[in-house]
């Protein structure tokens, strides 16, 4: 077998290895043979170099215009000189002139395989940046290879990645050599090859650890419908299930906290709430405080989304949580801005409000005391509202005769007056 056919072996090789085409490597080949003959003799002259594609046998030729008058004799030929090589002797034709390319195809080698190398690198470092790249809000394992100045270098094999001090927990701790799990969040093409962001603190590392823990969240019988997190204090889950039969919460946890805890062991103990989404704001919201039990939600303004829940007495921390951190994480689950309250705080507000209403009512000339606090209880404590009433309307009242009434919208307008 020859020499130039075994090349031609080798192309065929690195084609099918580095998926850089045959064609691309030999017109690399080709232009190295131009530029060393051009280093051999000079720049100015008009070299074409071929590589058989059957045989792999280099070739290569000079090429002048046949002329009159030789001006350069670099570009230009006589016609004597086109007649004795055999070749057309017309003015202006082409004349190849066929070189001996041993005299150069050593530094022409030299050149093609640098080139080669480098388009190599390049074709690999093409390939794994769009591996990588498809990776992209995916769970990748790793080891630990170096810490500098606080970001994390992660092995991955292929390439490195790096964990930014942005992307960690603070309250996880991590040693060279300890293998490590995260989310690729971003994939960046550079001279050295892929640059591939990590992160331990994404919602996306929580998505994805619920994927491969519950078999009804890959098969998408259960729906993550959103994802929010406080990284190292607490995560909340809203879960949806396309399939009545199945309780999505419980999927979740499954069977003594079987498919959960594996996720918690991995976020190093974070606390994870799983909340059953709901079309009904109040229902969500309810649910969105986990742990706490929630009384009752009452919806301010469905069009600024303010909802104010109502919790006992000794549920009002748990509901607020640490620094605020569970009322502050169910309403961005949700997107509705809450209020808490206990039940005793709201007990004190009503007493208040009604003792201020009462205040005002007293000032009423000729009202006594027992109609003001049926005025009171029936939520008719505004004076202003009170002049825009009819006898027939506080006649509705218990207690509140027509005379009554009477005196009550007179005195109501002469103290607006």
């Amino acid at each position: 077998m020859s020499e130039k056919s075994e090349l031609l072996m080798a192309l065929e090789q690195i084609e099918k290895d580095k998926k850089i085409r045959k064609e691309d490597i030999l017109a690399v080949i080709e232009n190295a043979l131009v530029s060393a003959y051009k280093k051999h003799v000079g720049k100015n002259v008009n070299v074409e170099a071929k590589v058989d594609t059957d045989t792999g046998e280099m070739g290569a030729s000079v090429i002048k215009i046949v002329t009159k008058d030789v001006v350069n004799p670099l570009l230009e030929i006589s016609v004597q000189e086109a007649k004795k090589l055999g070749q057309s002797s017309e003015v202006g034709a082409e004349v190849r002139i066929p070189l001996d390319t041993q005299d150069f195809s050593r530094i022409a080698a030299q050149t093609a395989k640098q080139v080669i190398v480098q388009k190599i690198r390049e074709s690999e470092r093409d390939s794994l940046y769009e591996e990588m790249k498809e990776k992209v809000g995916q769970i990748i394992n790793g080891v630990i290879y170096r810490i500098a100045n606080k970001n994390i270098i992660v092995d991955l094999g292929k390439t490195e990645a790096i964990l930014p001090a942005s992307e960690q927990v603070f309250k996880e701790k991590f040693n060279v050599g300890q293998h490590i799990r995260a989310v690729i969040t971003k994939v960046e093409k550079n001279s050295k090859g892929p640059g591939t962001v990590l992160s331990r603190a994404s919602t996306e590392l929580v998505k994805r650890l619920f994927e491969l823990e519950v078999p009804e969240i890959y098969e998408k019988v259960v729906e993550i419908v959103n994802v929010v997190r406080e990284p190292g204090m607490r995560t909340k889950v809203a879960v949806l299930s396309r399939n009545p039969k199945v309780d999505p919460v419980g999927a979740c946890v499954g069977i003594k906290g079987a498919r959960v805890k594996p996720i918690i062991d991995e976020l190093r103990g974070e606390r994870i709430d799983l909340v059953p989404f709901s079309i009904d704001p109040a229902k969500y919201i309810a649910g969105a405080l986990s742990p706490a039990k929630v009384v009752s939600v009452i919806l301010l303004s469905e069009e600024d989304k303010k909802a104010e829940v109502m919790v006992a007495d000794d549920m009002l921390s748990l509901a607020i949580g640490k620094n605020g951190h569970n009322v502050r994480l169910a309403a961005k689950l949700t997107g509705w801005h809450i209020d808490v309250k206990s039940e005793g705080q709201k007990k004190l507000e009503s007493e208040e409000r009604a003792e201020k209403q009462t205040e005002a009512l007293e000032q009423l000339e000729g009202i006594g005391e027992k109609t003001i606090a049926i005025l009171v209880q029936a939520g008719f404590s505004d004076i202003e509202r009170l002049t825009q009433l009819t006898v027939d309307d506080l006649t509705t009242l218990p207690g509140i005769g027509p005379k009554t009434a009477e005196k009550i919208i007179e005195a109501a307008k002469k103290k607006k007056a």
